[in-house]
């Protein structure tokens, strides 16, 4: 129609306004005439038995321009879809014949109601006839059908598909830490140019301190300062490490008194001139130092020879070491165990810093609450990721999707209900003061009996104050499951018995589904502030089922 409209235009620019006008009705009154549409509805049949099917047709005939949409999803309830047909398409002329069909089915007796459909065709909507079904039970022959005992649990094996992820993460993060360790602590690394240094003897690590001096820019650029303390420096230093004096520490006046001493006690044979020239270049070091005078050039070279000449003499002024000297080999060991030490430091803060850049990537992406809860194995979040069991449990049975198989268990009723009650399965997962317990409890009452539903709900309360429970704080509202299902909701808190120390506040929910001659209740008790156990109890509910028992609950 677009097409067609900027035809016209392109072939006649000069169109006047009352053809305009005239065109436009022209193309409404197709759209209007293309809305009609003829919609039937019917079904092969209206009685079935439990668990047959039954073939319902959606037939549309309408103009070719028209979209249709058909009923998508669980609209047939309470009859369930078990399959939904592609659509057949019939074209006669310039009309469509759009077929649907659905394949519905139900698994308790009793007579059901195929509610009204709606069906759009355009931006119109038309409705099919509601429909009663019957579904009727299957009798069953006992005395040429054999009877069987229902059999035990069986034990499942559970799959890991994702354990590949898990592996991968470990491998990762086992990795990162072996190359630290390796890079920085047990890998043979060469020495570097300070270790080196260190390794040598003192004399000869003064006289490179000293041509390393000479090479600097120190006087080139007026550092006269740093260039006496460096020198000074140089001097001290080795004779701290070669004589074992404190030569740093000590002023001027106190570094000479202690050479002088050594030189009388026949320690240090060193002369008097040399002591004397030494004592001139410290002083000469204290004036730069501290009273900022500039020396003349051919005193700085002075004292450069000076202090040459100090190391030398003191080096020849020393008796010979032995090879292998017990304090040569005690310096050695001294600067291996510092720098093993120093490897060690540089390993762990590399390990933390590694292992943090990850927690911190993966809580940027998944949460820190998530990575934390998941290293400390949080045991109601690994409750929610394991892969759930669904069964059917009781009669009349009640459809539970759970983490673990409830297994069934013995808990009588009081004994003033024990005589109204037909029957009674109990089924659990956990203990009541677990971070996460799980109570399946189906009764079904005698016909004479004349227990009402808040009897029987006032009797799990007492039940549970029976067990220890105390401080129970009891909330009440009305409950509808996924399905439909009304029920009553009853929760709170309550302080539950620990085997050991103080009762542990809990929260509690307790949902009841009463029906004619029997009664269904769950409950569910977790820890308070529990986001992964609220989540737990949120997809149990969701997956809460009646349809799948045997016989109508409703």
């Amino acid at each position: 129609m677009k097409n067609c409209f900027q035809n016209i235009l392109w072939r006649n620019r000069s169109l006047d306004l009352t053809g305009l006008f005239l065109f436009f009705i022209f193309a409404g009154g197709i759209t209007l005439r293309a809305q009609d549409a003829r919609v039937v509805s019917s079904a092969d049949t209206a009685q079935i038995r439990i668990g047959e099917q039954i073939q319902f047709r959606i037939e549309v005939e309408t103009d070719t321009v028209n979209p249709v949409f058909f009923p998508e999803g669980q609209t047939f309830l309470p009859l369930e879809v078990v399959e939904a047909y592609p659509v057949d398409t019939l074209k006669t002329e310039d009309k469509y014949s759009l077929i649907k069909k659905y394949a519905l089915t139900q698994f308790d007796s009793g007579s059901y109601v195929l509610p009204v459909q709606q069906i759009m065709v355009g931006d119109k909507a038309y409705f099919t006839d509601s429909l009663v079904v019957g579904v009727n039970t299957v009798m069953v022959d006992t005395t040429k059908q054999k009877m069987y005992d229902i059999k035990g649990l069986q034990p499942v094996k559970r799959s890991y598909s994702d354990w590949w992820k898990y592996l991968l993460l470990m491998l990762f993060i086992g990795g990162g830490v072996w190359f630290i360790l390796y890079w920085f602590l047990w890998r043979k690394k060469p020495l570097t140019e300070d270790e080196k240094e260190a390794m040598l003897p003192p004399y000869d690590r003064a006289l490179l301190a000293l041509e390393r001096l000479d090479n600097s820019r120190y006087l080139i650029q007026s550092a006269y300062k740093d260039y006496y303390s460096d020198l000074t420096n140089i001097v001290r230093s080795y004779l701290e490490d070669e004589v074992h004096i404190t030569a740093l520490e000590s002023t001027t006046s106190e570094l000479i008194t202690k050479l002088e001493m050594l030189r009388d006690s026949g320690s240090l044979k060193l002369d008097d001139a040399s002591i004397l020239q030494f004592r001139k270049v410290l002083e000469t070091a204290d004036l730069v130092k501290f009273a900022k005078t500039v020396p003349a050039d051919e005193v700085i070279k002075q004292d450069r020879k000076v202090a040459e000449l100090l190391v030398n003499r003191t080096k020849e002024a020393l008796p010979e070491p032995e090879e292998n000297s017990e304090e040569a080999q005690a310096a050695i060991m001294a600067l291996e165990r510092k720098r093993k030490r120093r490897q060690v430091i540089y390993a762990v803060a590399g390990a933390l810093a590694f292992l943090l850049a990850v927690g911190g990537v993966l809580g940027y992406f998944y949460g820190f609450k998530e990575v934390k809860d998941t290293l400390l194995l949080h045991p109601t979040k690994r409750l929610l990721e394991k892969e759930w069991v669904g069964s059917d449990y009781g009669y009349p049975s009640i459809y539970v999707e759970t983490p673990e198989v409830l297994v069934r268990t013995d808990q009588p009723w009081p004994e003033t209900m024990a005589k109204e009650i037909y029957g009674s399965q109990v089924f659990e997962e956990g203990a009541l003061g677990d971070p996460f317990y799980i109570n399946l409890r189906i009764t079904t009452f005698k016909k004479e009996s004349k227990i009402e539903g808040t009897q029987a709900l006032d009797n799990a309360i007492k039940m549970l104050e029976d067990s220890g429970v105390q401080n129970m704080l009891v909330k009440e509202e009305k409950y509808t499951s996924v399905t439909g299902k009304e029920g009553l909701k009853i929760y709170g808190s309550m302080r539950v018995p620990q085997e050991k120390g103080e009762a542990k506040r809990m929260e509690y929910a307790l949902y009841n589904f009463v029906h004619a001659g029997g009664l269904q209740q769950l409950l569910i008790v977790y820890e308070p502030g529990d986001t992964y156990a609220e989540q737990i109890m949120e997809r149990i509910l969701d997956a809460i089922d009646f349809k799948k028992s045997g016989a109508n609950v409703g």
